[in-house]
Formats: structure tokens, sequence, C-alpha cells
């Protein structure tokens, strides 16, 4: 997460009677990419637009009869500033995970062209609109920007395109991997595929900045080599690079894509449950490294069930 090292808080009163105020209030806060610590309390990153927005609004909350106190701070207790910042990330992945399911619903419905084409300019937009309230960089940001680059294959399709390479394990022995933070079923999935046949002695990072990590390789990250790339999720993007043919690492791959793209290719539900665990996980207080662990070791039953 990006480092704030102090906040603006906006504490406000407005008259009961003042209901139009109070929704044009709420209306202006949310586009702000404000969120609420309390009914009445709203914060944000102390940046010099933020300051401005704040002082604009206890203006108008002031000219509406109502009280208005602005407040910088440098921490509010019994919060983190780590906690606070997920405040904002928790706000934006409603959102992000709100025009996800837009998009996964177009993309099963992609006959109608035309619908498409306007969905794409649609949804680019509202990506647009949320990335720049995205103050702290939340990783279901990756998710939709991967599904909108899966829609623009489907009104911009690709020809003559050329199988990617086979790839020697031999040459990826003792690497570092970065993912995004909060591992859902693709990434602890991939982490697993990458432990078990592709580097066993493999290390895990988090971050959503790779290029801050240059000794470490990224996967299931926009615009990388080991990610989404055409109908395929990232485990089904490893398993071809490194010519992976176990049998049940193949009906996982089919798991993992189902469940994780939602497009009901497989007819596939297995995975279902596990994504499901990884969310409910992802919302607890461990760290990344323990959601990824915890990951892998649902994967490595899954795969001890489906040997047998």
């Amino acid at each position: 997460m990006k480092n704030t090292s102090s906040w603006l808080l906006l504490l406000y009163g407005l008259p009961t009677k003042h209901a139009t105020a109070r929704v044009n209030l709420w209306r202006k806060l949310k586009k702000f990419g404000a969120v609420p610590l309390k009914t009445s309390a709203y914060v944000l990153p102390d940046e010099p637009v933020h300051y401005e927005r704040f002082q604009w609004l206890a203006g108008q909350i002031q000219d509406g009869e109502g009280e208005a106190t602005l407040i910088r701070v440098a921490e509010i207790e019994g919060m983190t500033n780590d906690r606070i910042a997920q405040l904002f990330n928790d706000a934006r992945s409603l959102e992000y995970k709100e025009l996800s399911d837009t998009i996964q619903t177009t993309l099963k419905n992609q006959k109608k062209r035309d619908s498409v084409v306007e969905g794409l300019e649609k949804y680019q937009r509202r990506f647009n609109e949320i990335k720049e309230i995205d103050y702290f960089h939340a990783p279901a940001g990756q998710d939709v920007e991967m599904l909108l680059r899966r829609l623009e294959r489907v009104v911009m399709p690709k020809t003559g395109t050329t199988a990617a390479a086979k790839l020697d394990t031999a040459n990826f022995v003792g690497k570092t991997w970065i993912t995004r933070p909060r591992p859902g079923i693709d990434r602890a999935g991939s982490a697993w595929l990458i432990r078990k046949f592709i580097d066993s002695r493999a290390k895990f990072i988090f971050g959503m900045e790779p290029h801050k990590h240059s000794h470490a390789l990224p996967f299931d990250m926009v615009d990388v080599e080991f990610s989404h790339h055409g109908d395929d999720c990232t485990f089904e993007t490893l398993v071809k690079r490194f010519g992976i043919t176990d049998k049940a690492v193949l009906k996982i791959a089919e798991m993992v894509h189902d469940a994780d793209l939602e497009d009901s290719k497989f007819q596939r539900c297995e995975c279902i449950g596990i994504n499901a665990v990884l969310d409910g996980w992802a919302k607890s207080p461990i760290s990344d490294s323990e959601l990824l662990a915890k990951g892998v070791e649902c994967f490595q039953g899954l795969y001890q069930k489906l040997r047998r």
C-alpha cells in the first residue's frame, strides 16, 4: 500500500430536515473516494487536492445550516495506518467486484457484438472512475483490468497468433515470484503449481508494482508473461508454457479456470468452494504469506484426491 503519514478528517452535522442535502453530500463523498469512520466522519489521505475538496464540502455544509470541522491528524486512535488504508481498499474492492460481475455477464453473452462494443466503452469509463479514487491500489483492480482485456479481444480478435515457446523448468530453480496481495483461487493454485512442478525452492512475495522487484518473476498481474492470455487463466498459462501433462493437474486447470473466470467453460465446480474459503480467509487479519500457504495446502489436498 502507498505510505501515508497523515489523514484528513471531515466531521459534520446536518439538520435532520435537510434530507436532500445529506444525500447530495454522500454522493460527493463517494465520488471523491472518502470512506466513513463513523456516521458523520469521513477520511481521505492528506493530499492538497483532498484538502481542497473537504474545504469545499465544509463550506457547503455550513451554508446549509450545518456544522463542519476539517482536521489533519497523524494517527487515529485504535486504528493503524494500514487498517485505515484497508478501509479504502475494501470500498474500492466492492466497486471493482460490481463492475467485474457486469463484465462477466457481457462475456457470457458475447454473441451480441454491438452490445459488447458499447459495454466495453462503458466499462472502461467506469474502471477509470474507480481507479482514479483507488488511492492504495486495491488488488481487485487488476482482476477487472484483465477482464477488460478479454473483452477487448472479443471486440478486436487477434489473428495469426502463434503458441508461445515451451520453457525449461531447469532455468527456473530457486527463483522469487511476485504476485498481488490477498491471493485468490488463480494465484494460490498457480503458487502450488510452481512449487510442485516448476520450482520446488520458489519464494513468493507480494506487491502491486513488479518493476520495483526486478529480481522477481511476476505472475497473475497485468501485462506480464505468466498471467491471463487469450481465454486462459494464469494456472492454464503456466501449465502450457511449462508443458505439464499430469492428468490430475489438467483437471485442476479446468476447475481453476471455471472458478476464476466464471464462464462455465468446463462445467467444473470443484474449485468454487476453495475460492469461497480463500475469500473468507482474505477478510481475516492473516498475512498474505499465510493466506497463500493455506491456499497451497488446499490444492495439495485436491491434487492428492484426484491422483487416487
